[in-house]
């Protein structure tokens, strides 16, 4: 059963991923999306119920999170292009910290909201392992990132 969910899950994911691709993101971020789906969905051992609950709000939390990094890329990183950290006055560096301290309070809200809505969806054990299933999977993308730049050099 966990098999067939897992596999409906990843299907879904492209199908969706190549009607709804309205933010201009390639196919490698729908591909990583349906990666980590599935990486979750294997990691937490989701009952159909609890897999019918769950995505949803995590879904949400996710889409959240993503506009927030967005709109950090967009508004932090353009201040920096122009010469880099080393031409900001004190000043401007100054409020580019204070913008990233909201940016990650609001990443923490965003992550205790998400708790707080799982807890009447799954398990406390399973939200724990949510948490550590996150971690794990940003550790093999980065461990398959610096694997493809090895072999190009």
């Amino acid at each position: 059963m966990k098999k067939i969910v897992l596999i409906i899950l990843l299907i879904s994911t492209g199908l969706f991923a190549q009607k709804h691709n309205n933010k201009g993101q390639g196919p490698n971020h729908e591909r990583i999306k349906a990666l980590k789906t599935a990486h979750i969905t294997e990691q937490l051992d989701f009952t159909s119920e609890e897999a019918e609950k769950f995505w949803p709000v995590y879904n949400k939390f996710d889409k959240k999170l993503m506009e927030l990094r967005e709109k950090e890329r967009s508004e932090i990183m353009s201040k920096l292009r122009n010469g880099g950290i080393d031409a900001l006055t004190d000043e401007e560096a100054n409020v580019i910290i204070d913008r990233m301290l909201v940016m990650k309070t609001n990443e923490m809200e965003y992550r205790i909201e998400l708790v707080n809505n799982l807890r009447g969806v799954l398990p406390p054990k399973k939200i724990i392992k949510l948490q550590r299933a996150e971690e794990s999977f940003k550790r093999m993308l980065l461990e398959r990132l610096k694997e493809r730049r090895g072999k190009k050099k």
